[in-house]
């Protein structure tokens, strides 16, 4: 397949491209198209073939639902049965916005887009050029991230061309994702609002909505027998080639550890990486060392994580130290991603 490369102004999305994109959806195609997390992997949500077609894209599971895109808040309505009060308290707040609502889908939602579940996940990305190209492409776009399965979700456009060429229609190539990590997941469904997926949107803000909200435990343990609630996120993810391990503790302590094994490492032949804040990175030795951010700046470090397991990938590291966060509002979901990243393997010094 030849996979049709647009670049395209993030403020000024040009309409022939967007109708063009729109047109391929409509037809049964898929697109990778950007928005405020990471880059999705766009097909029509209501459509069982479309669906099939992402899953085979992303050699993704077929029981792994999908989230549905839509470019305005009317448009849910054909996709839900009913649209509980927490549902608009949570959409005048953080919509358009990095946060994904579950609730029961409607019979013109197929079960192929929802893994086999009675319910849909969706969300109104803020992303002006998300927000034309669903509208272009019928209203409903359903989309993971825009990667072949496992691999880090990708903020950058070269990171969905390095995946995705050859295996899709279009890629929309706009600039890097603003947040960096996938929206947070709240399922509405049951007694109490349940965070199935930590991200930009944390707890304590969900909270000042919905004080009753609270967060499935398997997410942010260090646990790796606790099984998810969501289907979606039972499987490794974020996954970069070499192995990776979380170190967490007292900062002299983690700088100690990894310092010691990446120089056992490459005593070894390995070629060693460290991720740790900008600030210490002098203090380690390591063939590729790469910067979070500031001590403290969650929002940059969620900004750079994927981009940093994918930097590591392109330099060929086959052993690298992340150090873990503290914990808590964003803090938690980068240590959910990094926990699946490294397949739960967690040092505590």
């Amino acid at each position: 397949m030849d996979t049709i490369i647009a670049g395209i102004d993030p403020e000024h999305p040009d309409p022939e491209i967007i109708n063009r994109a729109g047109d391929i959806i409509r037809s049964g195609g898929l697109v990778a198209f950007p928005t405020e997390t990471v880059y999705g992997l766009g097909g029509d949500a209501l459509s069982a073939a479309s669906a099939a077609a992402i899953y085979s894209a992303k050699g993704r599971p077929s029981d792994n639902p999908l989230i549905v895109h839509i470019s305005d808040l009317d448009s849910i309505k054909r996709i839900v049965r009913g649209m509980p009060d927490a549902a608009y308290r949570l959409a005048e707040r953080f919509w358009p916005g990095p946060l994904t609502m579950i609730l029961e889908k409607s019979d013109e939602v197929p079960s192929a887009t929802t893994g086999g579940l009675d319910t849909v996940a969706v969300r109104f990305p803020s992303d002006p050029v998300a927000q034309a190209f669903i509208q272009a492409a019928g209203g409903y776009v359903a989309a993971p991230s825009a990667n072949l399965s496992g691999k880090p979700s990708p903020t950058s456009s070269k990171y969905v061309i390095q995946d995705m060429d050859g295996r899709i229609d279009m890629i929309l190539c706009g600039d890097d994702s603003r947040i960096g990590l996938e929206s947070t997941i709240v399922d509405l469904t049951e007694e109490r609002p349940v965070i199935l997926r930590p991200g930009y949107v944390t707890l304590d803000m969900i909270r000042e909505v919905l004080p009753d909200t609270v967060v499935d435990s398997a997410l942010i343990r260090d646990d790796s027998d606790l099984r998810p609630k969501a289907p979606g996120m039972k499987y490794r993810h974020y996954a970069p080639q070499g192995e990776l391990v979380v170190v967490k503790g007292a900062p002299d302590r983690v700088i100690s550890y990894i310092s010691e094994k990446t120089a056992e490492d490459s005593s070894s032949g390995h070629r060693t990486g460290v991720i740790a804040p900008d600030s210490d990175l002098a203090r380690y030795m390591a063939d590729v060392k790469l910067g979070t951010g500031d001590a403290g700046d969650s929002e940059a470090c969620a900004h750079r994580l994927f981009d940093l397991l994918r930097r590591m990938d392109d330099e060929s590291v086959d052993r690298i130290y992340a150090v873990g966060l503290a914990g808590g509002g964003l803090d938690d979901a980068i240590m959910n991603r990094l926990l699946k990243a490294a397949g739960h393997h967690i040092v505590n010094v």
